[in-house]
Order: structure tokens, then C-alpha cells, then sequence
């Protein structure tokens, strides 16, 4: 679904990294690991057409991103939910409403009332709907950003230190959720720095960690 080729990517008159090749199948579930700095987030921002490499090529779902014009580029995207490091919310909105914001600036009001509930319940966070999201907790924020990034139903969940800034516990109830969504057939990315929670994921899902170091990708191992 998501393929690099041989891709390189210069920020700052400096090159980030160089000959990164990587295929997101369907069902697959993959850990980003690597030092500050290595280019994590950038490498996912390549895997989801945040930005388009400077060497090699990125298709998403068999069209290269380099050739896609702003609206076509924007339509693939739905295909993929992101769940972004430090998440953003509109505050004066309630957290079902940030929820449901993809579907409804897509015109499709209608199906996020139908389905806002039942999503809402699944991320456990049905008491917490009508709150603004300055209410939440770590833990409850970045559930509702992961209910965002599912809403428009993708074919892959991309998460960027997901678990960063949340307590053990609610890591672990974040990663049952993202195995769910894996276990339904969705190629699942997820950059971390926690060693512990790639450990984890152990029992429930044949994951594969993948290594960003020295300008280089790299297999951290077969499958944990």
C-alpha cells in the first residue's frame, strides 16, 4: 500500500538519510525506532505525502507521490490516519467534534453521527465526549487523536511516539487498540523510543522493528 524506493531526503544543505527502501503491506505492523534527531518523523511524514523525497520515489497505494497533483494527493491521504506526536485539537469544539472533523469537512456529517458513538465507545471515551480538550488527560487525548485518525475508515494507521507522553497503563490500552485496528487487516506504523513497549507487543501481534540510524534503515531483528 505504502512503498519507498531507494529514497533519499536533504534537509538544511544536509543529507537526513539515503537509499530507503521499505514496503507497508496490507496487515503489516512495523516499529520505527533510531536516536533523536535520525529522522523519524520525517520519514513518516515521506510515508503518508507530508513531504516528497529528494531522491527515489514514495507511492501511496501505486501512484508516486511526486506526480500527484494537491487535490488527488489530498483524497490518497484519507486513505491513511495519523496519529501525531504532540496531537492538536480545536479548544473550543468538543472532543466528539474534533473527532468527527475529518468526516465533516468532507461533507459527510451525516455518517459521523451514525458512527461517532460507537467509535467513541471503542476508544473508551463516551464519558468524555462532550468535554473540550483541554479537559483530557495525556492518556484521553491521544485516544481521541487516534479516534480522529480512524474515523475516515484508512488503510493505515502511521503513529508518532504515540505512548510518549502518557503513563505505562494507558500505553498499553493505546497499543490493544492499534493491534484491534492491525488485526482488522490495517498496516499499522508506529515510531517509538520505547523499547518496552515494542517488548509488549510481543504476545499479541508479529511485529517487525525497523532501525533509522546513520543515514540508514535497518531490520532491529526478526519478529518480536
Amino acid at each position: 500500500m505504502i512503498e519507498l524506493r531507494d529514497v533519499a531526503y536533504s534537509y538544511g544543505g544536509g543529507e537526513l538519510f539515503s537509499g530507503l527502501s521499505l514496503v507497508l503491506a496490507p496487515g503489516s505492523f512495523h516499529f520505527l525506532t533510531g536516536p533523536s534527531g535520525a529522522g523519524k518523523t520525517t520519514l513518516l511524514k515521506l510515508c503518508y505525502g507530508d513531504l516528497v523525497p529528494t531522491a527515489g520515489e514514495v507511492a501511496l497505494f501505486g501512484e508516486t507521490t511526486r506526480g500527484m497533483a494537491r487535490d488527488g494527493l489530498a483524497l490518497t491521504r484519507r486513505r491513511i490516519g495519523v496519529v501525531h506526536q504532540d496531537c492538536q485539537f480545536l479548544d473550543h469544539l468538543s472532543v466528539a467534534e474534533n473527532v468527527a472533523l475529518p468526516l465533516s469537512v468532507a461533507g459527510r456529517r451525516a455518517e459521523a453521527e451514525a458512527y461517532l458513538p460507537d467509535l467513541m465507545a471503542w476508544v473508551g471515551l463516551n464519558r468524555q465526549a462532550g468535554r473540550r480538550p483541554p479537559e483530557l488527560s495525556g492518556g484521553e487525548r491521544q485516544r481521541a487523536a487516534l479516534a480522529r485518525a480512524v474515523i475516515m475508515s484508512p488503510d493505515v494507521i502511521i503513529a508518532d511516539e504515540p505512548t510518549g507522553n502518557i503513563d505505562w497503563e494507558m500505553s498499553q490500552r493505546l497499543l490493544a487498540l492499534l493491534v484491534e485496528l492491525n488485526r482488522m487487516g490495517k498496516a499499522v506504523l508506529i515510531a517509538t523510543h520505547d523499547l518496552n513497549l515494542i517488548r509488549a507487543a510481543k504476545a499479541q501481534v508479529a511485529a517487525r522493528t525497523l532501525r533509522l540510524k546513520g543515514r540508514q534503515l535497518m531490520m532491529a531483528g526478526a519478529e518480536l
